[in-house]
């Protein structure tokens, strides 16, 4: 079935709207979470990611809020190299430009949501501005990208 602009929509999606399509890959209430946990907490582990998150994510939506986001590209499993048993979760190029739209969400709450604080991380880059936001998607690409290429991928179970 085409829809306003002709293009065919796959059956597995409501419409080929882009915000659909972002609000499908990351509608449900933890995603973003996860997201914004790795990229302004340097969360990357998975132990880390379960006990350090203030909200309580259940162990497994975060194994499967992994997986998904694994799936979608935005980040890797990768060995660590400091332990055995463990892995690591890298943000790919396309996690890493997930970072404005999380600082623009962040504002938006500051703004018009009652009770809603800027803290730490996110707090400095606010005054920073985009000139920040940009230096910090460098930093980011320096420890989740040359980190991601240099190590041996996990196995995807």
């Amino acid at each position: 079935m085409p829809n306003l602009s002709g293009d065919r929509v796959r059956k597995d999606h409501r419409s080929a709207c882009v915000v659909n399509l972002m609000v499908e890959m990351f509608g449900d209430k933890w995603s973003l979470l996860v997201i914004r946990d790795i990229i302004f907490q340097n969360r990357r582990h998975f132990r880390e990611l379960l006990t350090k998150s203030p909200e309580g994510i259940a162990s497994n939506i975060l194994a499967d809020r992994l997986q998904r986001l694994v799936e979608q590209g935005i980040i890797v499993k990768s060995d660590d190299p400091s332990h055995k048993q463990k892995v690591i979760y890298s943000l790919t190029e396309k996690g890493i430009g997930l970072l404005p739209l999380l600082m623009e969400m962040s504002l938006w709450g500051h703004k018009y949501l009652p009770g809603a604080g800027l803290k730490g991380r996110v707090r400095v880059m606010k005054e920073g501005g985009p000139k920040l936001w940009g230096e910090f998607m460098t930093d980011l690409r320096e420890a989740h990208l040359r980190a991601s290429n240099s190590k041996k991928k996990a196995p995807a179970h």
